[in-house]
């Protein structure tokens, strides 16, 4: 009981403290996601050895370039860092599911850790941003599909939950658990389409679809990063839910693809 407490207070300070940030300005969001990919990478940091903080420069120097200095309409760097996060997340997707044991070099440490988490935490903040208007509820609507998901993963998984998703990674999941977390987030994001016109109603569903299948990846990824690592928890920032990168990682590694789609949707619209 003392634990499933600690864990609802902890996720309700981080989600009034998130919630409050969108809210207040659309500079406050961005500082606090500066901070909380600070926060993932110094886990991540830890977790696979990577020693100096050039990490921490580089992306810094990557936040203020792509969140300060290039413009919305700026498309060709923009694309750049997309397509070069995305490309990271397939090799940390390769990663995943090697069944034989990788050892990471520091330069590979160092990309996979300013892309993988930095590039995903531009990203994710940059998708608020459409037509140089702080789109409040777009990115709250994001937060919430992937809360739900979280969430309904885990309760339906623990109540009927028999298949193993993937075993060797993550033994508690499963694949009732995954489906019924789609299921319910594709309910959420029909009632999001209510609140939030600039996103249509087929095209919440279809993102929805989008960020619960590659926020299980990125879940799948972290779990990996631990298991090799050797660890339970990224860290203990968060009582009841371990570190950062345990509670943004599905987040982090939907964010581009989160990204791309928003944009496909603008440009065939």
């Amino acid at each position: 009981m003392k634990e499933i407490l600690r864990r609802a207070i902890t996720g309700a300070v981080f989600i009034i403290l998130l919630l409050s940030a969108i809210f207040l300005s659309s500079d406050a969001f961005d500082f606090l996601l500066m901070i909380f990919g600070l926060a993932c990478i110094y886990e991540y940091k830890r977790m696979v050895g990577l020693r100096g903080y050039y990490i921490f420069l580089a992306y810094l120097s990557l936040w203020w370039i792509f969140i300060y200095l290039v413009k919305e309409n700026d498309k060709v760097p923009i694309n750049i860092l997309m397509l070069i996060t995305i490309v990271v997340d397939l090799a940390m997707l390769y990663f995943l599911f090697s069944k034989k044991g990788r050892k990471f070099n520091t330069f590979k440490k160092f990309v996979a850790g300013l892309f993988y988490i930095g590039g995903g935490c531009v990203f994710l903040t940059m998708i608020p941003y459409k037509n140089n208007e702080f789109a409040q509820l777009l990115i709250m609507g994001i937060f919430i599909l992937i809360w739900v998901n979280d969430s309904f993963a885990y309760l339906v998984g623990r109540s009927i939950g028999r298949t193993k998703l993937y075993p060797n990674v993550s033994p508690k999941k499963t694949v009732e658990g995954a489906v019924g977390g789609l299921l319910f987030t594709l309910g959420a994001a029909y009632i999001m389409a209510n609140y939030e016109p600039m996103v249509s109603n087929v095209e919440w569903m279809v993102l929805a679809t989008i960020i619960v299948f590659t926020g299980n990846l990125g879940d799948l990824v972290e779990s990996k990063l631990k298991r090799v690592a050797g660890v339970k928890d990224s860290g203990a920032l968060l009582p009841g839910h371990g570190g950062m990168l345990d509670r943004l990682d599905s987040l982090v590694f939907a964010a581009p693809f989160a990204y791309l789609t928003l944009n496909i949707f603008a440009y065939v619209s």
